[in-house]
């Protein structure tokens, strides 16, 4: 099962909230088996006790440490919103990367989310991006 997979990329999403949007990513995640249904909750309880807004418009909700014992295998999930959802930062977030890390490898995944957004024009890379396997592209090159 590939970290990444075009299953779990959606190009037009649309949320009233974080908290919808965080709950979306989540669900990517849990659909394509990365994750128990459990892990959500604990993608949401994250939200409250830390943003996970990173600014730049990008968002990457992941679980606390209690939703260890629910992850299956490394995962991510990609969500384009185009009218942006408001994650309490300067501006909308108009990436969010749910992200579901088996063992030790949180960090390191986190870092290497983190490494392809310190580029410019990364955001605006993402939202032109054509097709899912297009946005799949981008990333690849910076997790491998």
């Amino acid at each position: 099962m590939s970290i990444l997979s075009e299953n779990k990329v959606i190009m037009n999403g649309a949320a009233k909230d974080k908290y919808e949007a965080i709950a979306m990513a989540g669900k990517l995640l849990v659909d394509a088996g990365h994750v128990t249904e459990e892990y959500v909750p604990k993608m949401l309880e994250r939200e409250e006790v830390v943003s996970t807004y990173m600014g730049e418009g990008l968002a990457i909700p992941h679980g606390t440490k209690e939703a260890r014992p629910f992850i299956k295998s490394t995962g991510l999930s990609i969500i384009r919103f185009p009218d942006g959802v408001d994650f309490g930062g300067d501006e909308p977030a108009f990436v969010v990367i749910g992200i579901a890390a088996a063992g030790d490898g949180h960090m390191e995944v986190l870092t290497n989310v983190a490494m392809i957004f310190s580029e410019e024009d990364a955001i605006e890379r993402v939202m032109n991006a054509p097709t899912p396997a297009d946005v799949i592209a981008i990333f690849e090159g910076g997790l491998e």
